[in-house]
């Protein structure tokens, strides 16, 4: 069983630089015990890809606006909007005109590692996507090739 944990907004370690926007990790599988919660913030139209993974993932939308699409269904998600991802949809988002912020929370604690090591490869400026998807493939992520975001 995990301990009681409280996280000020002075104890939250730096955000991690993944694909043009921030994640950081509020708390990770190590405090909780079986999940971790995330706050991603980024500009327009930045976010990954299609992917899908077994662990579930669920986003809360604070401010702006995300498009995302979870198997087939796309949305635009204002603030307060919730999105479940259950484990293996393929699913995708992108931050809005004006950016966005929001709450991510996952199961089974690969996320946290997985955007630790997309931090280190330097994911905001390396144009090696191939670096990128086989990370992601090392952490149980697959990249989705055949299925593309609309335009």
């Amino acid at each position: 069983m995990a301990d009681p944990l409280i996280v000020t907004q002075q104890d939250r370690p730096d955000p991690m630089q993944v694909a043009g926007f921030e994640i950081t990790t509020i708390a990770s599988t190590e405090q909780t015990g079986n999940y971790e919660v995330f706050h991603q913030a980024g500009p327009a139209g930045k976010g990954p890809g299609p992917h899908f993974h077994a662990w579930d993932e669920s986003f809360l939308v604070v401010s702006g606006t995300v498009e995302c699409g979870v198997d087939g269904i796309d949305t635009v998600a204002g603030p307060g909007t919730f999105i479940h991802v259950p484990g293996g949809s393929t699913h995708w988002f992108r931050f809005g005109p004006d950016g966005g912020e929001m709450i991510t929370m996952t199961s089974q604690g690969n996320a946290s590692a997985m955007f630790a090591a997309f931090d280190s490869a330097g994911s905001w400026d390396n144009p090696d996507r191939s670096v990128f998807v086989e990370l992601a493939a090392s952490y149980g992520q697959t990249v989705a090739p055949n299925v593309k975001p609309p335009d």
